[in-house]
């Protein structure tokens, strides 16, 4: 059975998946605290129940690979999934979330419009960032760049992979594959635990503008 919380992008039907998974609820969701690239965030007993319960709706289902980034939280979750495919997890530091810099650790309240460059529910500023940290437009190019190279793995067409990361990362990634350029980006949100399928995965997808 698969995933039944999933927004499913308009490519059309393929016998191959990218499914961009989110981590569970960690202890700095939880606090309300800017994580970024921090790492003293874990998951949450709660969210420990979600990654099991996420992971558990791909039993059976044709998976070739599991990506996480390699920030605890998002490791967590991708276990969850190694337990149920057993597949290990492939750590990738490109799907860390933004590097929030000197927000980091601090309220989420702090992070306004003039530093992240979001607003509404868009990105009105992809080229913003804090002190020390990251802008949109960074964080799509890495997160790109992790797609172009992932395409180019053997097997990539033949089965479904699943990628664990983080809610910043999830929406860049999806914005690429979809062919968006990083001024034209929505910023909605993505709750823990939240699965994105990608269909019809491969190469000719790769279309975003960086």
């Amino acid at each position: 059975m698969l995933p039944s919380s999933i927004s499913t992008l308009s490519h059309p039907p393929a016998a191959s998946a990218l499914w961009l998974v989110r981590h569970g609820e960690s202890t700095w969701n939880e606090l309300g605290l800017a994580q970024g690239h921090r790492d003293d965030a874990e998951l949450t007993a709660r969210g420990m129940d979600q990654a099991a319960a996420v992971a558990e709706q791909f039993r059976g289902l044709a998976v070739s690979a599991v990506y996480s980034s390699d920030l605890r939280r998002a490791v967590q979750t991708a276990d969850a999934f190694s337990k149920v495919l057993g597949l290990p997890v492939i750590k990738d530091g490109r799907l860390r979330e933004r590097n929030m810099g000197v927000l980091e650790g601090g309220p989420l309240a702090a992070a306004t419009p003039d530093k992240t460059g979001l607003a509404g529910g868009i990105v009105i500023d992809p080229d913003s960032s804090p002190d020390r940290g990251e802008s949109v437009r960074e964080l799509y190019q890495r997160a790109a760049a992790f797609c172009d190279d992932l395409a180019d793995q053997p097997g990539t067409q033949a089965a479904d992979v699943v990628v664990v990361a983080h809610g910043g990362t999830l929406r860049v990634l999806r914005a690429y594959l979809a062919g968006i350029p990083v001024e034209q980006m929505s910023w909605e949100p993505l709750a823990n635990a939240s699965v994105l399928r990608i269909g019809a995965f491969s190469v000719n997808n790769l279309g975003g503008t960086q």
